[in-house]
C-alpha cells in the first residue's frame, strides 16, 4: 500500500518512527494524495535539489531530468528493507525507462565499496549519488524520514507527486510511476 500520510508504526533501518527522526526536529508534512496515491497536479511542490557524486565518482543533478518521471530512493546496504526492495525497484525501472522514467538512488551512511557491491549483486540498472554524510537527505527533512528507505515521485516538472516512507514493492510502486508516465510535461 502506498503510504502518503504519517503513521507512527512504519519504521526505518533505525528502528525510529516515521513521524520523528529522533532529533526532536520538525515534524514531517503529511501528503494529501487522490486515489492514484498522488498528489493533486495544484498541490505539488518543487522538490529540493539533488545534485553531488556518483557512487561511480560522476557528477550527476537530478535538475537535468526535467522532462521525465523521476523515482529516487534512499538507501544503504546495511539497510535490510532496502535490500528486500531492491528487485522491486529494479523490475519498475527496467519496465518503464522507454516511458520517460528515470531512477536515482541516494546512498546515505554507507561505504562507498559496500554501496558498489550492493549495485552490482542487485544489478541496479540506474546511477546513484554518494551521500556518506547524509547531506543530500537532509534537504528533504520535512518531506521524508532520515533514514532508509523511502522512495520520492517526481513529476516530470521537478515536484514531488508522491513518496512511499519505508520499503517498496512492485505492485505498489508500478501504478503511481505508471500513472505519472502517462503525464503530459
Amino acid at each position: 500500500m502506498l503510504v502518503l500520510a504519517l503513521s507512527a508504526a512504519l519504521t526505518g533501518c533505525t528502528g525510529t518512527n516515521a513521524v520523528s527522526d529522533g532529533s526532536g526536529g520538525p515534524q514531517l508534512k503529511p501528503l494529501d494524495t487522490a486515489s492514484t496515491g498522488l498528489l493533486r497536479i495544484v498541490d505539488r511542490s518543487p522538490a529540493p535539489t539533488l545534485r553531488g557524486e556518483t557512487l561511480d565518482g560522476a557528477k550527476l543533478d537530478v535538475a537535468d531530468f526535467r522532462g521525465k518521471v523521476v523515482i529516487v530512493n534512499f538507501w544503504a546496504s546495511w539497510c535490510p528493507p532496502c535490500r528486500a526492495e531492491s528487485a522491486s525497484l529494479v523490475k519498475v525501472a527496467n519496465d518503464n525507462a522507454a516511458s520517460g522514467v528515470q531512477f536515482v538512488g541516494v546512498n546515505i551512511k554507507d561505504e562507498r565499496s559496500a554501496a558498489l557491491r550492493f549495485d552490482d549483486v542487485h544489478d541496479v540498472p540506474y546511477p546513484s549519488l554518494f551521500d556518506q554524510p547524509g547531506v543530500l537527505l537532509t534537504r528533504f527533512r520535512k518531506l521524508v524520514p532520515q533514514v532508509p528507505p523511502t522512495t520520492l515521485l517526481i513529476d516530470r516538472q521537478g515536484r514531488v507527486a508522491g513518496l512511499f516512507r519505508g520499503g517498496v514493492t512492485e505492485t505498489e510502486l508500478s501504478g503511481p510511476v505508471q500513472a505519472l508516465a502517462g503525464e503530459t510535461a
